[in-house]
């Protein structure tokens, strides 16, 4: 495939939609998830993440097509989700008092130096996983859309997500949209409700094959999609990228619907120190960003944050480069932030993208 054909905004009355579940994220910041009495809750959602930092940080217009529950979390998810700017476009379930249907729940610690952040996940009768393909008017909905995206994380909730992704995607190639899915193995999830990897790699193969922008780093490409081990090392401060252009141009050759291939590179010396670089086939042509060392404050989210702003330089007409050195520089200033979901201005976006550093700003 060639460049991505992208709709007007002045047909659409979105440039985003996304498919996912919304969950709350309990974060105790550097204490281990064992040990704390206390936490910060945030509103997140692998699928929905690029809509808030795309609807916060980059001014589109963006909304989430979600389950949500007629009980206190699911209100104040709705909120959170208003907060940000994103259109919520709701399948409401009652809650029976007891059991559910609920809103699904992560607990994730950031861990500290030579300590690991852990997740774990909390997410038995999940509403989101309840959804159908028909709970929704997709070709309604994707008149009105310039950029559909949904991600592996829904995927692996149960059969009937990965039957809904697929439908949603139909209708929107039907309607011109660009059509995007973020990979983001998960091997709980998968081994929780499906067969492993073995049962990731045969639905994501599926719903690749309708994908025009595909997203994932090096885990999600091999145990997500089934793809070979790049050749990767990380010596002298510098991150490699041979293995991982050969690793997409398999993709590219199985998958030739496919215009675009973004993957992160990470190399972590510590929980709050990465080596964090971006690469993207586009058109042909293989595209690096810079490299830069962070100081990490909280890592979770910043793959979606390299996602949000990668999508916004396409959706903006940037040039290949410049498009991903706007999702490498956001993604970079989302693990400065505590919770999931961007605090940046673009013009901080901007800034970094084309390299400032962290002098003050008077």
């Amino acid at each position: 495939m060639g460049k991505l054909i992208i709709r007007s905004e002045k047909e659409c009355a979105y440039d985003f939609v996304a498919l996912g579940a919304l969950v709350q994220r309990f974060d105790p910041g550097h204490v281990p998830l064992c040990e704390a009495t206390h936490f910060d809750r945030h509103c997140s959602g692998a699928e929905y993440n690029p809509a808030a930092n795309l609807s916060k940080c980059f001014r589109l217009r963006t909304a989430v097509v979600t389950a949500n529950v007629q009980y206190p979390p699911g209100w104040w998810i709705e909120s959170e989700v208003r907060r940000a700017g994103v259109t919520g476009i709701y399948k409401w379930f009652p809650f029976d008092g007891v059991r559910g249907p609920r809103m699904g729940n992560t607990w994730s610690d950031r861990g500290f130096g030579v300590r690991a952040p852990e997740v774990w996940y909390d997410r038995a009768e999940e509403a989101a996983a309840l959804l159908t393909p028909e709970d929704f008017n997709w070709p309604e909905i994707m008149k009105k859309t310039r950029w559909f995206h949904s991600g592996g994380i829904y995927a692996s909730l149960s059969e009937k997500t990965s039957r809904t992704i697929m439908k949603a995607m139909n209708a929107a190639r039907s309607a011109g949209a660009v059509v995007s899915y973020d990979l983001n193995f998960r091997k709980k999830l998968w081994d929780a409700f499906h067969r492993g990897a073995k049962g990731a790699v045969a639905i994501n193969r599926e719903i690749v094959d309708s994908v025009d922008v595909l997203i994932g780093n090096e885990e999600d490409l091999q145990l997500g999609l089934g793809m070979p081990d790049p050749e990767v090392t990380a010596g002298d401060g510098v991150l490699d990228t041979k293995g991982f252009q050969s690793m997409i141009a398999k993709v590219i050759a199985e998958f030739p619907r496919i215009s675009a291939v973004a993957t992160t590179l990470r190399h972590v010396r510590s929980a709050t120190r990465h080596l964090w670089k971006a690469i993207l086939w586009y058109d042909g042509q293989f595209y690096e960003s810079n490299e830069g060392e962070l100081e990490v404050y909280d890592r979770i989210g910043g793959g979606d944050g390299f996602a949000a702003g990668l999508i916004f330089g396409l959706l903006s007409g940037e040039a290949a480069r410049e498009a991903l050195q706007l999702g490498w520089a956001h993604g970079a200033l989302l693990t400065t932030y505590p919770g999931d979901i961007t605090m940046a201005r673009l013009e901080q976006v901007r800034a970094l993208a084309k390299g400032g550093g962290a002098r003050v700003i008077r």
